[in-house]
């Protein structure tokens, strides 16, 4: 599996816990991973796979944290008005640029692009951008020039 492939596994699981907020993650995750172990992902079936388990349970422990900093970033928006699939998608992209060691900062805010193009509205990959660059600015991950 690819890491873009996790990534999209990761945005499900994360969109998912937008309408369970009081499902426990490890029954959204077996839920969600079985699902996909039955139907695939476009064909392809899911493999357990230990960079998805890694950020799903580790964005369980930094969610305040991390939106809190998407609400501070989202200027003139509240975070319960955001498009839910904006708002996980800016979730794993703050995560990954705080926590995973081995994405950079320009890496995760390219994929949440990505995510935002195929699964979200028009305007959502310029906003995402604005908030997740402005984030990744204000924590020194990116220089002024990106």
């Amino acid at each position: 599996m690819t890491r873009r492939q996790a990534r999209e596994i990761i945005f499900s699981l994360v969109y998912e816990v937008e309408f369970h907020k009081d499902t426990p993650y490890t029954e959204i995750y077996n839920e969600t991973i079985g699902d996909y172990a039955e139907d695939g992902v476009e064909g392809r079936v899911f493999e357990e796979n230990s960079y998805v388990r890694q950020v799903f349970f580790g964005m369980e422990e930094k969610l305040p944290e991390i939106d809190a900093l998407i609400a501070g970033h989202a200027v003139g928006w509240k975070v319960d008005r955001l498009s839910k699939v904006s708002h996980a998608i800016m979730r794993v992209c703050v995560y990954e640029m705080l926590y995973s060691d081995d994405v950079p900062a320009n890496v995760a805010i390219n994929e949440a692009l990505e995510l935002a193009k195929i699964y979200d509205h028009d305007n959502a990959p310029a906003f995402i951008n604005g908030v997740v660059n402005a984030i990744a600015k204000d924590k020194g991950l990116l220089s002024d020039n990106g």
